[in-house]
C-alpha cells in the first residue's frame, strides 16, 4: 500500500511511519512543523519508500499518483500546543479534516481520522465506552480541541454517508513514549524531565484526578488494526489500568532517585477531567487487541529519551 501519514513529524506520526514502513508499505509523510520536528523523522530520509511533503493541511492537499490510505493526525495535541494556538488547532480540526478527506474521496482510499479522549470531555460516565455522547464545555479553553475533533468526527462520518469513503476513526487516550516533546504540558513527560532536572513534580489539585497511560507502540498496534479492520465507528485505543496522577508522580521519583525532586500542588486547571480511563471492549472484540506494556516498563523505555536531552541541554527548545 501506499498511505499518506498527515502530522507526520509528530510524536505519533512518526511512530506511525515507522510502523507502515516496517510492514513494507510506502509512506508519503507531511507536516508543516508547528509541534512537529524534523528529528522524529530524520532516521527515514534517504528511503526509497519514504518521502515528504512540508505543507499546512488545512490548504488544499497534493499527491501525485495513486494513494490507498490516509491517516489524519495533523493537529496539536497537548493542552500547551492547543491552547497557545487555539486557532490553528479549530482549523486542521475542520479545513484540514476538510482537505484530507477530499484528498481520500478523490484516490478512492481508506481514510483514518485520529480522534482523542477529549470528544468526552470531563466524563460523568466511567469508564467512557464509544456509545457515550461526552460532557464537553465547548466555550471553555480545552472547548478548541474538544470541539475541533468532535467537529472532525462529524465531518469523517459525513464523508462516509454522503460519499461513501471508507472510514476509520480512533479516539486516542492518554499516551506516552520516546519523541514526546518536553515543554509539551503532558504528565508524563512534565514528571520525568522535571525529576531529572531536580525541580519539584507540578501535580495539579490534589493528584486524585486519573489517567490511564498507553505506551506508544501498544498504541501504533490498536491503529494500525483499525485501519486494516472494517469498523467504522470510533474506537477507542488506550489502556484501562487506572493511575492517580500523584501514583504517576510517586513511580516517576523511585525510577529516577537522587535529584532531590519532590511534589508541589498546583490549582487544579479549567475544564481538566477528573477521571479519564477508556472502555476498550469493542478493541478487545473486534480487533483482538489490548495493551501489553506495563507503565513500570513503558517509562523505562521513555526515560533515557528525555535523559538524552537534558544531556544536551535541548529542554529550553519548544519544537523538541
Amino acid at each position: 500500500m501506499k498511505v499518506l501519514i498527515t502530522g507526520a513529524a509528530g510524536f505519533l506520526g512518526s511512530h506511525l511511519c515507522d510502523r507502515f514502513l516496517a510492514e513494507g508499505h510506502q509512506v508519503v509523510g507531511m507536516d508543516n512543523f508547528i509541534t512537529g520536528h524534523p528529528d522524529n523523522i530524520a532516521h527515514l530520509f534517504g528511503r526509497g519508500d519514504f518521502s515528504f511533503v512540508r505543507h499546512d493541511v488545512t490548504n488544499f492537499i497534493y499527491v501525485e499518483g495513486p494513494l490507498d490510505g490516509v491517516l489524519h493526525f495533523a493537529s496539536p495535541a497537548s493542552p500547551v500546543d492547543y491552547l497557545e494556538q487555539p486557532i490553528p488547532t479549530l482549523k486542521v480540526g475542520s479545513l484540514g479534516t476538510h482537505k484530507a478527506l477530499g484528498l481520500a474521496k478523490a484516490k478512492g482510499a481508506r481514510f483514518l481520522l485520529a480522534s482523542t479522549s477529549e470528544v468526552y470531555g470531563d466524563p460523568l460516565v466511567h469508564p467512557q465506552p464509544e456509545s457515550y455522547w461526552g460532557h464537553v464545555n465547548p466555550v471553555g479553553p480545552r472547548g478548541v480541541y474538544d470541539e475541533a475533533k468532535r467537529f472532525a468526527e462529524a465531518m469523517t462520518m459525513a464523508y462516509h454517508r454522503f460519499h461513501g469513503v471508507e472510514t476509520r476513526i480512533v479516539r486516542i487516550f492518554n499516551t506516552y513514549g520516546p519523541r514526546m516533546r518536553p515543554g509539551d504540558g503532558r504528565v508524563v513527560s512534565n514528571f520525568i524531565v522535571q525529576a531529572l532536572r531536580g525541580e519539584p513534580l507540578s501535580v495539579y489539585g490534589d493528584g486524585s484526578q486519573t489517567r490511564s497511560f498507553c505506551y506508544v507502540d501498544d498504541l501504533v498496534e490498536g491503529i494500525f488494526r483499525l485501519f486494516h479492520s472494517d469498523r467504522v465507528d470510533p474506537t477507542n485505543i488506550g489502556n484501562p489500568i487506572e493511575f492517580t496522577v500523584q501514583q504517576l508522580a510517586d513511580q516517576v521519583l523511585e525510577m529516577i532517585p537522587g535529584t532531590g525532586s519532590v511534589v508541589q500542588r498546583h490549582p487544579l486547571p479549567e475544564d481538566d477531567p477528573k477521571v479519564r480511563r477508556p472502555d476498550i471492549t469493542l478493541a478487545r472484540e473486534v480487533l483482538g487487541w489490548e495493551p501489553r506494556v506495563p507503565l513500570r516498563e513503558g517509562l523505562e523505555r521513555t526515560i533515557p529519551h528525555f535523559r538524552t536531552l537534558v544531556e544536551r541541554h535541548d529542554l529550553s527548545a519548544r519544537t523538541l
